[in-house]
């Protein structure tokens, strides 16, 4: 086989936009997600562009899916090349007196504990080879801190810091680990942190160009495709008009 990719959170938003970009360029390509019909529907269309796809459908919150559909992976698709740490969510906004626990749990369970189930079940195979490409999707509200943002803050800040102990950790064999930071991008992220209220998610991108899923898609492309020498560690991107999470320079 050639060059093989694995994107989690391959459903909706980066993840979708990044199968969809690697596909067209010849990868081979490992997809999950939650959501089965998603998944399915997304194999299909990746599929009739003549890439080859295995979809994997598990919850990256429950180390026991992860652990088990991972390594039971077909032979011919262990050797994973690049892993997109893609899957995160941003759940309910509130200060820390009053927000609830259950939207914590989300977060953390996804964010930060989801990440490293998966880490963990893939990271061994590239050590193996002594060779492999993590790419993990922060945000800059992993460094830019801001109101009613806490435990997400907290949680894409802990996806700084895991990369950075990842690339750490795994230097002596070769494995390149980037961190991708990006600032507001219009994807399903808002719809989800309110709850489906598409009128409310709107209005944080109002009177800006925001970023798209296929901006960051070709970001991490990028990242993915430069010489077996060079590794970009960290890399924080925003939109033109986006400065830090509360400086947005908004049309009037």
């Amino acid at each position: 086989m050639g060059k093989i990719i694995m994107i989690t959170g391959a459903t909706a938003g980066f993840g979708r936009a990044a199968a969809k970009k690697f596909a067209e360029n010849g990868y081979n390509i490992i997809i999950t997600g939650r959501r089965k019909e998603r998944l399915t529907q997304l194999e299909k269309e990746l599929s009739s562009s003549g890439a080859k796809v295995l979809s994997l459908n598990f919850d990256v919150r429950k180390r026991n899916e992860v652990e088990s559909v991972i390594g039971n992976l077909p032979g011919e698709w262990k050797n994973i090349d690049i892993l997109i740490n893609n899957a995160g969510l941003a759940s309910g906004l509130g200060h820390v007196d009053n927000s609830d626990p259950e939207d914590w749990d989300k977060m953390i369970d996804t964010n930060v504990k989801g990440l490293l189930y998966v880490t963990r079940a893939v990271a061994p195979l590239m050590v193996k080879r002594g060779s492999g490409h993590i790419i993990n999707i922060s945000s800059i509200a992993g460094t830019d801190i801001y109101e009613n943002g806490n435990v997400y803050c907290a949680t894409k800040s802990a996806v700084n810091t895991l990369s950075r102990a990842m690339r750490i950790d795994m230097v002596k064999q070769n494995i390149k680990v980037t961190n991708i930071a990006p600032g507001m991008a219009e994807t399903e992220f808002s719809i989800v942190r309110f709850k489906g209220d598409e009128e409310k998610a709107k209005s944080v991108y109002k009177g800006m160009d925001a970023m798209t899923a296929e901006d960051i898609a070709e970001v991490i492309y990028y990242c993915s495709t430069l010489p077996p020498h060079v590794c970009i560690n960290n890399l924080e991107i925003s939109p033109t008009r986006q400065a830090s999470v509360t400086n947005v320079n908004r049309k009037v």
